[in-house]
């Protein structure tokens, strides 16, 4: 059987959640690629069944507590990613505090210096109209190739090309089934 390397990272992350779900059901407290492992295979499957992003993420959000994992994990893994594969495409999947919050923080919790961050600095912008033509929500993540997008958004491609959407990293846009909306665009980075 020949598989592709997307092929055999799911089946490593498929294998190591099964370990977990193991260790779990014996009452053991599983470590941080258990815990990962865990935690993505869900958001795989529960793309492909079809659920929508946010309810993927709010399970996510509540798989595991800070009381499933060995001491450390928590502060060690803050923030969880899988590219899934959605019915109508794929889209980034980020969760944070996977565990729930750290001791002493809320839901939301942000400890932010002082000033601002200009989202990439420098690098050439545009503005492009984004019609869905489909019948379902389109999710784009922040690097996610625009010429490389789900069929059913509409936009001038060749003036997307090497162009990515002008969002916070592991942050997605949602385009609505018949709506079009001006969204910013940047150079992707080489």
């Amino acid at each position: 059987m020949h598989l592709t390397p997307r092929e055999q990272e799911r089946l490593t992350i498929f294998t190591v959640a099964e370990l977990a779900r193991r260790r779990r059901s014996r009452g053991r407290r599983l470590n941080a690629p258990e815990a990962i492992a865990l935690i993505c295979d869900e958001i795989l499957e529960q793309a492909w069944d079809g659920a929508s992003l946010e309810e993927v993420v709010s399970a996510a959000q509540t798989l595991l507590t800070a009381g499933d994992v060995m001491d450390g994990v928590p502060s060690l893994v803050t923030h969880v990613q899988v590219e899934a594969l959605f019915p109508n495409g794929t889209a980034l999947v980020a969760v944070d505090a996977p565990f729930g919050p750290a001791a002493g923080q809320g839901p939301g919790w942000v400890e932010a210096g002082e000033g601002s961050v200009e989202l990439n600095a420098g690098r050439e912008r545009r503005t492009l109209p984004v019609l869905n033509e489909g019948d379902r929500t389109v999710y784009v993540s922040s690097h996610f190739p625009l010429t490389e997008v789900n069929a059913a958004l509409a936009f001038d491609r060749e003036r997307a090309a090497g162009m990515r959407l002008d969002i916070p990293a592991g942050t997605a846009t949602a385009f609505p089934p018949g709506e079009t909306l001006e969204v910013e665009v940047v150079v992707r980075s080489s």
